[in-house]
């Protein structure tokens, strides 16, 4: 029986909690990798798509020979790289006479296996084939555009998976808001038919339009391919439903002394315990001290004067 260690410590506490899976996803760390056999065009896109997401990803260069995602027993290693290095999407490259320039694209949750997408790579451009102006080169860790073109990612059950998987290994960290010259480039999927999508990377040059908003232009800077769907695998319900939850269908944790009320909104209760004010100890330069010390003084005075008459006067 496999025995389950626990974490002691605050700190594992802290970093298992940053791995474990999270309502909001913020951004996803890219596993690249190869299997036992890989071609000369699949270690171009390989290199090539660890350029594009450079500080976001994790490359391993050494052969995997017991790793087969789409089968049974397979994905163990898999899962172990994804545990160690904390990724949740992974690139894995290999090649055979049956599929030539393979690459399998699959995402993880609680690192586990959730979906499988393979394609073939084919009419491969690498970034050095491409000539441009190089100030026009996009930065390192920019956040991307990222367009779909054709019919067939709304309609055909393949494409929309794929849609989905590129949209994950591409897009970057997750913003809430964006300064439009810090958008430098751009990738472009267009679906030529029901198994071919054409994938091409593209900078982004503003120009002038006579307006506020600028003209865009876009050039190509490479890479760009053709991927050839092969094989897919979809999510179970289960997990799809555990995958997709979302902070409301999360229960409201109970917060102490506060109610809410249909007329007077949300009412919270303060308890405040008894003030034993006799008891206080007042400090010496109080006012209120002061004056009673002077009329104090002033009766003293009163008292001496009167008894000195008394006196003089018998």
């Amino acid at each position: 029986m496999m025995k389950i260690k626990t974490p002691k410590k605050g700190r594992v506490k802290r970093e298992l909690q940053k791995r474990a899976p999270k309502l909001v996803e913020t951004g996803k760390k890219t596993l690249i990798l190869q299997g036992t056999k890989t071609s000369g065009t699949l270690n171009s896109v390989l290199t090539e798509i660890y350029r594009l997401k450079k500080g976001g990803a994790v490359r391993f260069t050494r052969k995997n020979d017991n790793i087969r995602p789409f089968e049974s027993g397979g994905e163990t290693s898999l899962e172990f790289f994804s545990l160690k290095t904390d990724c949740s999407i992974f690139v894995y490259g290999s090649h055979s006479k049956k599929r030539p320039d393979n690459l399998v694209i699959g995402r993880m949750y609680d690192h586990h296996i959730y979906d499988l997408v393979e394609v073939g790579v084919e009419n491969f451009k690498s970034n050095e084939s491409f000539t441009y102006d190089k100030k026009l080169a996009p930065r390192v860790g920019s956040k991307p555009f990222i367009a779909f073109v054709g019919e067939g990612f709304e309609n055909v059950d393949e494409l929309k998976h794929l849609k989905e998987v590129l949209l994950d290994l591409l897009r970057g960290e997750v913003v809430e808001n964006i300064n439009l010259a810090g958008l430098d480039r751009a990738y472009v999927c267009t679906a030529i038919s029901s198994n071919r999508v054409y994938l091409t990377h593209c900078a982004l040059r503003l120009k002038k339009s006579g307006s506020i908003v600028p003209r865009m232009e876009l050039v190509e800077v490479g890479p760009s391919m053709d991927l050839v769907i092969r094989r897919h695998r979809l999510p179970n319900e289960g997990l799809r439903k555990e995958a997709m939850k979302t902070a409301k269908d999360q229960p409201k944790k109970k917060i102490k002394n506060v109610s809410s009320d249909a007329v007077q909104g949300t009412v919270g209760k303060i308890y405040i315990p008894d003030q034993k004010i006799g008891d206080m100890a007042l400090p010496n330069k109080a006012k209120g001290v002061k004056r009673e010390r002077r009329e104090a003084k002033r009766k003293e005075a009163n008292e001496r004067a009167s008894k000195k008459q008394k006196e003089d006067s018998e």
